[in-house]
């Protein structure tokens, strides 16, 4: 099990929407030098959308290549077809990925026994653990906790993403029966201190992007059981666990990494670029971090 800060890594872009490799490896480095405890590479944050599948696998064999062993690295593979999602598993696991991060399918809003199977051909098409994932804010799609508990019997699925920001969510999953080395972590930062600290093993994390060393500190210390000391790192990273979001990420994200001089400016359409009006918005969530641009 992987515990602790896991960012949601961002795909830099030129501004036409060419990949930046360099800007990808050097991601990757300052993150296992900031202490980043696992790297989820082309999911929802890193703009699996608008990746076809030969650079959405190009992109997590670069960041698998780069971390070289140092980091485990998770693959995206979530689609809203069954079988692309194990398409895009399979090639994951034939390059190297330590796991996969597969989100419920979006759109099609498919019913618990839908999202039951689904995630269960997956599993059984390919050896490589699964993380379920669940942001129905992102997906229109809800996957209940009896539908968790139901999917934490299924060999290969080995935890699960809970991006809903509720703690009446996480308890739900707390109190559920599950083996404990069925992994749970929070997707939303605002809440994940006090998920970590109820039970939840980590965070998949957007604010880790531009503040890597203090999101694996915050976490360490909620792992640790150490609330006071967990609440005082996690307080000047408030505004931008908010904040990050002013627009629909990886918008505000990507705005800030460009204005640290980490990656490029480059976004693809529809996603566009941050608008000024939020700007002052995100830079002031940088400086209550002590992050400046």
């Amino acid at each position: 099990m992987i515990k602790g800060s896991l960012v949601a890594l961002v795909t830099p872009m030129d501004a036409d929407g060419a990949i930046q490799w360099d800007a990808l490896d050097r991601l990757v480095d300052w993150h296992i030098a900031e202490g980043t405890d696992g790297i989820i590479a082309v999911g929802t944050t890193g703009e699996s959308a608008t990746l076809d599948i030969d650079e959405h696998i190009a992109v997590i064999k670069r960041v698998v290549d780069r971390a070289c062993g140092r980091i485990p690295v998770i693959a995206g593979t979530g689609a809203n077809s069954t079988a692309e999602a194990i398409e895009l598993t399979e090639k994951s696991a034939a390059i190297g990925a330590d796991a996969a991060l597969i989100v419920t399918p979006y759109y099609n809003k498919p019913p618990q026994e839908g999202l039951y199977r689904h995630y269960k051909a997956i599993a059984e098409a390919v050896n490589l653990p699964i993380i379920a994932y669940n942001v129905p804010g992102r997906t229109g799609v809800d996957m209940l906790p009896a539908t968790v508990a139901r999917l934490a019997l299924v060999p290969n699925i080995v935890g699960v993403k809970e991006a809903k920001g509720d703690l009446g969510r996480v308890r739900e999953l707390l109190a559920l029966d599950l083996d404990p080395t069925f992994a749970l972590y929070s997707g939303d930062d605002a809440t994940a201190r006090e998920s970590i600290l109820l039970g939840f093993h980590g965070d998949i994390s957007v604010t880790a992007n531009v503040a890597p060393g203090a999101m694996h500190h915050m976490c360490a210390a909620a792992l640790a059981g150490n609330s006071a000391k967990a609440a005082e790192l996690d307080a000047p990273l408030a505004a931008l666990h908010r904040d990050l979001f002013v627009e629909p990420n990886p918008l505000p994200v990507k705005w800030a990494l460009a204005r640290m001089g980490r990656i490029g400016e480059g976004l693809r359409l529809p996603l566009v670029p941050l608008a000024s009006s939020c700007e002052p918005t995100v830079t002031a969530a940088l400086a209550a971090a002590g992050i400046r641009i």
